[in-house]
């Protein structure tokens, strides 16, 4: 995930001027794939030196990953500039945790200008990807310092969890699926998953516990449509967040590192 906006700026390594994102607790060992940009982006600088900046190509891989996953299909802008600076700091403090309460993640959303629709929208991105065993472990046997797994988790899946992510330190780095019902399917089944109970983050499972929020799952969860088209919206929304234009940031040649 990016701090800043839609700039590019989770792609810079570390340098001795900033420690970037990359390793940012949020991203550590979980955000992946910048060899895929790496290698677009040294095909479209063969073909167009200097013209399109990575920021654009990370909004353009995004919408092709869910579409390409049976997800929505939106227009993607193009224009945008790539950050020439980044900060682990802002990061670590702006990206939601999945500790987190929903207050205090609705409140990093409006910072950057998305509302409580636009939270649930974009959570059910999490119908595809994975997640690992120490951003859930306390909900299979140590909810909120009980000592036991929290009761609202429906039981098969507690189970199966928890043959996942033995109650050991070096269990923390498995992952499991966020979406256990259609794993690499982008699909509604993550808020049928939070109405029975299977949502894997407690940050997920902690919509349908707020009476704004679970009208909004609840209604995605029989509106396959409905919720392709906000989630559409919603990703224009989002990568018009933090862009950098005219003379402002620069092309990057390379993704990893400032010209």
């Amino acid at each position: 995930m990016r701090c800043h906006g839609c700039d590019g700026s989770v792609l810079l390594d570390d340098t001795p001027d900033f420690t970037g994102e990359k390793n940012a607790l949020p991203n550590r060992n979980s955000i992946r794939g910048f060899e895929v940009i790496d290698n677009i982006k040294e095909a479209v600088e063969r073909a167009c030196p200097s013209t399109v900046s990575c920021a654009d190509i990370l909004a353009f891989a995004a919408r092709e990953a869910v579409s390409l996953s049976g997800g929505p299909f939106w227009a993607v802008a193009l224009g945008r500039r790539d950050a020439i600076t980044t900060s682990q700091t802002a990061a670590n403090q702006q990206i939601p945790s999945p500790f987190e309460p929903l207050e205090n993640i609705t409140a990093k959303f409006a910072s950057k200008g998305l509302d409580l629709n636009d939270l649930v929208v974009l959570s059910g991105g999490h119908t595809i990807g994975f997640a690992q065993c120490f951003t859930f472990k306390t909900r299979l046997f140590d909810f909120q310092g009980s000592g036991k797994p929290d009761p609202v988790l429906d039981s098969s899946m507690l189970s199966k969890l928890q043959t996942m992510c033995p109650n050991k330190d070096t269990s923390n780095s498995n992952i499991a699926p966020l979406d256990a019902t259609s794993t690499f399917k982008f699909d509604n089944a993550y808020y049928t998953n939070l109405v029975s109970n299977s949502g894997l983050l407690d940050s997920d499972q902690a919509l349908i516990g707020d009476l704004r929020t679970a009208a909004m799952v609840n209604y995605y969860s029989t509106n396959q449509f409905s919720f392709y088209n906000d989630f559409a919206a919603s990703m224009v929304k989002l990568s018009n967040v933090g862009v950098l234009t005219g003379e402002n940031g620069q092309i990057r040649k390379k993704c990893g590192s400032v010209n």
